[in-house]
């Protein structure tokens, strides 16, 4: 009998190796049959969209060109195709149009961040965790207050809290005491800001956003977070804190 066929955990792994060691069409190529293998893998989902940031980088440098995130958008949405019910490729979809936002120019970027939320609403619809509910709350919370948009961000963080309030602490949760708070601001409710990112630093007492959110106020606290929320800044997408913390 021949030697049994390579797990898709293998095949991710020599993914990963050949990422590490910029062989990018490898790395690519080992990660989508992975991903094929196992499409509802939050891991592999993320490890392959930092793979394609990393390269479009290392490629041009800065940003990437809008093109750089062609391969991984074409592939999500095959995924998606062939695997309806994978609530994490679905989430992985959106952060992909996301992960391309800072490469575009500005009106396609409107475009992009409306067309992560659909994907991102997706995968709710099929299964509403917490990371997914934090995710679309968050994007929300990007679009200029013209649009109206900070409310409903606010309404999936509240559910995003109340879900992380019923489990064991984890680093990641001081995203949503950040997120929230700022949410509040966004839509007037100072008091319930401050209220919420103080307990966060309670919690986390080391975060030097809340601390920072918490040591300003009037125009510099509006200041501070529009420049945490400028769509021309690349997001950090990366979810492996998910999976490696205590």
């Amino acid at each position: 009998m021949g030697a049994a066929a390579p797990s898709p955990d293998e095949i991710f792994g020599q993914g990963i190796q050949a990422a590490g060691d910029k062989d990018w069409d490898k790395a690519l190529s080992l990660m989508e049959q992975a991903l094929a293998a196992d499409p509802n893998n939050l891991r592999y989902g993320s490890e392959y969209r930092q793979a394609v940031v990393s390269r479009a980088i290392a490629l041009h440098r800065k940003e990437g060109t809008p093109q750089d995130f062609e391969r991984s958008l074409n592939y999500f949405e095959k995924l998606v195709k062939d695997n309806p019910n994978a609530e994490n490729a679905w989430l992985n979809y959106g952060f992909a149009y996301v992960d391309k936002i800072p490469a575009a120019g500005s009106i396609t970027q409107v475009i992009l961040a409306n067309t992560a939320l659909t994907q991102f609403s997706k995968s709710i619809a099929l299964k509403p965790t917490w990371i997914a509910l934090y995710t679309r709350g968050n994007s929300y919370l990007y679009w200029p207050r013209i649009f109206g948009r900070a409310g409903l961000g606010v309404a999936d963080l509240e559910k995003a809290f109340a879900m992380q309030k019923a489990e064991p602490k984890k680093s990641y949760h001081v995203r949503v005491y950040t997120s929230l708070g700022d949410g509040y601001w966004k839509t007037d409710n100072i008091e319930k800001a401050q209220a919420v990112w103080n307990e966060g630093l309670k919690q986390f007492p080391d975060n030097q956003g809340l601390k920072d959110r918490l040591s300003k106020q009037g125009d510099d606290l509006g200041a501070y977070i529009d420049n945490a929320l400028d769509p021309n800044k690349r997001v950090d997408t990366n979810l492996k804190e998910l999976w490696t913390s205590r």
